[in-house]
């Protein structure tokens, strides 16, 4: 699966007789807000400069749904398919085009843009590797009206797992956390009720999926971290992660790597929400 695309060819391809539509995802996981700070202000980044011809897609309100008063859902819940494919059409998709998606840098919130439209069918879609920093024509302050797209979503084409098939998975293939490794822990948990992992997931922090430069490291070199973390060829892979955002860039990390996974969207924040849900602390499976 091609599911990145560098810098240099995006400029080439954007130049190019058939340029891909390109989506600016710029997010931060932040507690900002209940610390009494000005959270993240993603729309804001995108008027200030983007990549020439990108149109600007909030994560927050169109690439997740409203959390579940219980919890259920996790706090980035899979968006109202509907819903997601009103917000694409509207964003310029179209199931023809080939797709470009980047964020600040990180890579979470591209990598959920490209999980979401690769689940719902979309064909082509790709993650600027490095996101915006590793753009280094220059940026844009002009925002672009884009033609309104004609993607139908058609959820199903990667696999997701709820929390019984999460810990069928711990159990019996292979279940990462994506989170860092002192929440897998339990050392610390800043956001959801309880720290630890679920019983049997083995820690995989997203962020030793790149090298200092921001890039994905290169696909050998995560086909060797992977089989070290357990993944055979052909056995079933899961991943989770706090709200089902870093752990889509687990999933674009392991299929440049050459293997499929699924993405349990709830994670931790739904897991631990259910206290009848057991928890693992320490560093061992558990």
């Amino acid at each position: 699966m091609n599911a990145i695309i560098s810098a240099s060819e995006l400029a080439v391809e954007s130049a190019g007789p058939n340029p891909p539509l390109i989506l600016d995802v710029r997010w931060q996981l932040s507690v900002a807000k209940a610390a009494g700070e000005s959270p993240f202000d993603g729309r804001a980044e995108y008027a200030a400069g983007h990549v020439p011809g990108a149109i600007f897609v909030d994560l927050e309100t169109e690439l997740a749904g409203e959390p579940g008063p219980d919890g259920s859902g996790g706090r980035h819940p899979l968006p109202d398919v509907d819903a997601f494919g009103a917000a694409m059409r509207a964003a310029g998709v179209r199931a023809d085009r080939p797709v470009v998606v980047y964020d600040g840098g990180q890579g979470w919130a591209a990598a959920r843009a490209w999980w979401l439209l690769r689940w719902t069918g979309h064909a082509s879609v790709r993650v600027l590797d490095g996101g915006i920093a590793a753009w280094t024509e220059p940026l844009s302050t002009e925002a672009t009206q884009p033609e309104t797209g004609d993607f139908v979503p058609r959820p199903g084409a990667l696999p997701v797992v709820d929390a019984d098939g999460a810990a069928a998975l711990a159990r019996d293939g292979l279940l990462l956390d994506a989170r860092a490794a002192e929440r897998y822990r339990g050392d610390v948990e800043p956001i959801d009720r309880v720290g630890g992992h679920i019983p049997g997931a083995v820690s995989a922090p997203t962020t030793e999926n790149v090298a200092a430069d921001g890039l994905l490291l290169a696909p050998d070199v995560l086909a060797s971290r992977f089989r070290g973390l357990g993944a055979e060829d052909g056995g079933p892979v899961g991943v989770y992660c706090g709200s089902g955002v870093s752990g889509a860039h687990e999933i674009l990390a392991l299929a440049v790597a050459g293997y499929e996974a699924a993405l349990y969207p709830g994670s931790w924040s739904e897991w631990s929400a259910d206290k009848s849900r057991p928890v693992a602390t320490g560093p061992e499976r558990g």
